[in-house]
């Protein structure tokens, strides 16, 4: 699809710009009677430990707590936001529906992304969707040592979630006592359909810890309250019928994402989201000898929200009309009870999480990670009307997952000919149970008949075996298998009506190899093809969980088939004097993709599951990150993707066939410029840049920058930092500079400004 000429300016500027930055260090590196400081081997600028493991065979990009701590960092998932063809799909902050996309996944496929902190599984596979995202809060910013993120499932460590890309968070633990106390106050102005207002909220954290000889212990203290800016929008088709029911003012007309005219009668559904989080959480470790540790993790998770719903009808006496027959403009429409119905929430979360682990420099090392994430409250009140009386109360808890990660590698005494070998065992078990009751008063959580239940489980056991060999000096070959046997059993679902059989229990095995060759010319330069195939196995959500929930209807499919991928990566790095720059080629080639849509019917929402014969996203990447470049204390990091996402083949709907695959925009640009003026002030300015994406699968939203919609961006943020003394530090921040309105169907925030205190000791 050919680009407009705002599009094809802002294009031009982000390649002129990283094309500038990579030219200029090209050339600097290339003078006469330079020599290399660094090698590939260590090929990050920073001294922290690396989080991923040294032989993985991917594209890698990290970034560095220092780093962070110049930029709007509020919640964990903004230290990723301006990686490399990467974006948050982050609506408001404290947002519980947050996942990423990258490369060839969209922002509805949450199960094509892995998220680790310290070993730790974050990620929430009971489904693949914004319902499902990772248990970003488990980390708090301050804790961040640096964070890693792998591209690809090229390493046979990972299972096949690692299509789109694995995170790997690593933390810090103190040395000595050691603490800080940091409060952030935000707050945006929103406008839209009339709606003019100001969405406040604030943040505090607490982190304070100590070592005593082998022992350390490290406490974290969260509290976040924020108001979201509107989420969702009750719309009607325009009506053709002649006029009757109550006269109404106050409707908006405009068109949705296919260009079709509707009228917009208020903010329904998520509406306006008020969002309490409180979060407990306490690590320790101990070390056994210098080269055996250990640690433990405990984390307690308490969030509650409530969603807040204003109609803009109002009669002929100024009062407001939620729902029935209504008269706008001379034609009847016919507003459900449920249109406008207000929802609470709140939840509760435990994770449990355990490693030990050897550290030798040289021979054989040893690691086993557990984990259990305890779902023990999670209810939902939603009225089926406006203000208080009937509604449903759905249920949540018992629900949960459990993971445990056996790994032994050894590292060979000699670089030349040596063998790294590795190989472990993985073992993991999800388990959902719903369970959804009618009340004559939902706010009173009054239970009367079953309205639906839904349940199931999925488990998998995976083995893998490694090996790098670095066979000449010049040359690495890491060939590598995951073998994984996946089973689905235990599904069932009800309603009030119907009781039917439960679902036949499924079983499946797949063997996925991988394989990689480095040659490295000189110890500036490192060429890598990767080639792996992948396995992504469904959901429990994804089989099982079918439901009706006030607008919300979700149709699942126990029948869907896992995803296979074949993956192919090209990387050409290239280190500087002061950074690095990476050009890599890709293509992700997967069948049977698991795909969820939600499109709008009438005043609801509707999302059906199923399976895509055959997507093929090919793309091309460069990223760019170099330190004091220009002037001293000037620091960049750029990027520019390409990701051409193509359906293949699909036999339920031939009209998607040709068609850009849903949510990958043609182009991402990502620009991050820190500029330290000396030790107290430092100044940052970020870009995003997001093309033409779409929301459907047969392309028909020809109107993206609408309610609805999936927009084209380009958003700005800024942050200026001060350390007023020894142990205080200031910052003042803006989100989304421009006040742009864009959309990933709910519109993202409008200009948040930012202020944050954070004091040391």
């Amino acid at each position: 699809m050919p680009f407009d000429s705002r599009e094809k300016n802002k294009l031009a500027a982000a390649v002129s710009f990283a094309c500038l930055q990579i030219s200029a260090q090209s050339l600097a590196q290339t003078q006469p009677n330079q020599s290399p400081t660094q090698t590939l081997g260590t090929v990050v600028v920073t001294t922290q430990t690396p989080v991923a493991d040294p032989n993985i065979p991917s594209p890698t990009e990290t970034v560095t707590a220092k780093q962070l701590e110049n930029r709007n960092v509020i919640n964990v998932e903004d230290a990723v936001s301006d990686m490399p063809n990467m974006h948050v799909r982050k609506r408001f902050i404290g947002d519980r529906n947050s996942i990423i996309s990258t490369r060839s996944t969209s922002s509805r496929q949450s199960a094509r992304g892995l998220v680790y902190a310290d070993g730790l599984l974050l990620s929430n596979l009971l489904g693949s969707d914004f319902n499902f995202p990772p248990q970003w809060s488990v980390v708090s910013p301050e804790e961040i040592s640096r964070v890693d993120v792998i591209y690809g499932p090229y390493s046979a460590a990972y299972p096949g979630n690692s299509l789109g890309a694995t995170i790997l968070i690593g933390t810090k633990m103190p040395k000595q006592f050691e603490g800080d106390v940091k409060v952030q106050a935000f707050s945006q102005r929103f406008d839209l359909y009339g709606i003019h207002d100001t969405y406040d909220g604030n943040q505090a954290n607490a982190y304070f810890g100590d070592r005593k000889g082998n022992f350390s212990w490290l406490i974290t203290l969260d509290r976040l309250e924020n108001d979201s800016q509107p989420l969702s929008f009750a719309t009607l088709p325009i009506s053709t019928t002649p006029g009757s029911g109550t006269p109404v003012t106050g409707a908006y007309f405009d068109r949705d994402q296919t260009g079709a005219n509707r009228v917009v009668l208020g903010v329904n559904s998520e509406g306006v989201t008020h969002t309490v989080l409180n979060q407990a959480k306490i690590k320790l470790t101990y070390d056994f000898t210098p080269t055996l540790k250990s640690d433990f993790t405990l984390v307690h998770w308490e969030q509650k929200a409530s969603s807040t719903t204003t109609p803009f009808l109002r009669d002929s006496n100024g009062n407001p009309v939620y729902q029935g027959s209504v008269n706008i403009g001379g034609f009847q429409y016919t507003l459900p009870a449920s249109t406008f119905a207000p929802s609470n929430s709140e939840g509760e979360r435990w994770l449990y999480g355990a490693t030990l682990k050897t550290q030798n420099d040289k021979g054989w090392n040893y690691q086993a990670i557990a984990s259990f994430f305890d779902i023990t409250k999670d209810i939902t009140r939603t009225a089926s009307g406006p203000g208080s009386g009937p509604g449903t109360v759905a249920f949540g808890n018992d629900t949960g997952w459990k993971s445990l990660d056996l790994k032994a590698d050894r590292r060979p005494n000699v670089a030349l000919n040596g063998h790294w070998l590795s190989a472990g065992y993985h073992y993991d078990n999800y388990k959902l149970d719903n369970r959804t009751y009618n009340s004559p008063d939902w706010q009173a959580q009054q239970l009367s008949t079953l309205n639906n239940t839904f349940a199931g489980k999925t488990q998998t056991q995976a083995l893998f075996l490694q090996d790098a060999w670095q066979f000449a000096k010049a040359f690495k070959l890491n060939v590598g298998t995951r073998y994984e046997q996946w089973k689905a059993y235990d599904g069932s679902r009800t309603t009030a009506t119907n009781s039917p059989p439960p679902y036949a229990d499924r079983e499946e095995s797949h063997w996925s190899p991988k394989t990689s060759i480095e040659y490295l010319p000189n110890d500036d330069w490192l060429i890598r093809l990767s080639l792996g195939k992948a396995y992504r196995f469904p959901t429990v959500s994804e089989m099982f969980q079918g439901r009706v929930v006030g607008n919300n209807i979700t149709n699942n499919n126990p029948d869907l088939k896992p995803e296979h991928a074949f993956s192919k990566d090209l990387t050409f790095e290239r280190l500087l004097e002061k950074g690095k720059v990476r050009l890599s080629f890709y293509e992700d080639d997967v069948r049977n993709v698991i795909f969820s849509q939600t499109f709008i019917s009438g005043a609801s929402t509707v999302t059906n599951i199923q399976n895509v014969d055959r997507v093929r996203t090919r793309g091309a990447e460069v990223a760019y990150e170099a330190q004091s470049v220009y002037v001293k204390g000037l620091d960049i990091m750029a990027s520019l993707a390409y990701n051409d996402a193509i359906t293949l083949e699909n036999s339920i709907n031939q009209s998607y066939v040709g068609h850009h695959f849903y949510r990958i925009p043609l182009w991402r640009a990502d620009l991050v410029a820190t500029y330290r003026q000396n030790t107290q002030w430092a100044y940052t300015l970020a870009a995003r840049y997001s093309g033409r994406q779409w929301n459907t699968l047969d392309n028909t939203d020809v109107n993206p920058d609408t309610f609805g919609g999936t927009s084209s961006f380009t958003v700005l943020d800024a942050k200026i930092s001060y350390d007023a003394m020894k142990n205080v530090k200031l910052g003042l921040g803006v989100n989304n500079l421009t006040d742009q309105r864009y959309y990933v169907f709910h519109p993202y925030p409008g200009r948040t400004v930012y202020a944050e205190a954070k004091i040391s000791f």
